[in-house]
């Protein structure tokens, strides 16, 4: 049995499950392990220890799909590809695309993120994000976008409390109708840069009114 394989069993799948099953599995595991590990005795040492184990494999599996993902060809021409069909419109058609990979790493699962939450599927969205932050937790990019979706899942939430959204969840797949909050336009392939840059401006007008206040 190769490394690999027994980071598989440590997890309690094979190799075959996709990234999404393999995140699901990984975290209803490690979710009873960290409350197991606060039983006395022997039992509590033994759960912090299995759930060391199953992070460490969870983790060396990520790196392993990540790694064999890259191998398997340039991916970034595609991935543009999606981006921009995105950033266009073509929902349908970036979905397709995106389809299409049987290998799907990190920036894969970040890009079905964007999409769900084109269609408007904010739990769906979340979820994926949460999934290519697994597999690469360094990654500004992913990190900022899932802080904005949140910061929408509780606007949306606090919007319907209120009586303002009659179609909150209204699927029960998880979509949310979007209203009165900026879109994290850096995810959903808006024009960040601009808004940016009128951002600054804004600032510097300001700095330069209170500076001649003196």
């Amino acid at each position: 049995m190769t490394d690999i394989q027994k980071y598989y069993q440590i997890i309690g799948c094979d190799e075959s499950v996709s990234d999404d099953e393999l995140y699901q599995i990984y975290l209803a595991r490690r979710n009873k392990l960290q409350n197991d590990r606060f039983l006395e005795g022997e039992a509590g040492n033994e759960a912090a220890r299995q759930l060391t184990e199953l992070n460490n494999a969870y983790s060396e599996i990520c790196d392993y799909r990540k790694e064999n993902a890259n191998n398997g060809g340039d991916r970034s021409a595609t991935f543009e590809l999606v981006d921009s069909l995105i950033k266009q419109g073509k929902i349908n058609e970036a979905q397709a695309e995106l389809d299409k990979f049987s290998q799907r790493n990190a920036e894969w699962h970040y890009l079905q993120s964007v999409v769900f939450y084109k269609k408007n599927w904010i739990n769906e969205s979340k979820k994926q994000l949460e999934i290519a932050i697994s597999m690469d937790d360094y990654n500004l990019k992913y990190k900022t976008a899932y802080e904005k979706l949140c910061k929408q899942i509780e606007f949306n939430a606090s919007n319907a409390k209120s009586g303002g959204g009659e179609n909150w969840n209204k699927s029960g797949s998880g979509q949310y109708e979007r209203r009165e909050y900026e879109e994290p336009t850096e995810m959903m392939g808006g024009d960040s840069c601009a808004d940016f840059c009128c951002r600054m401006a804004i600032c510097n007008i300001l700095l330069n009114c209170c500076c001649n206040c003196r």
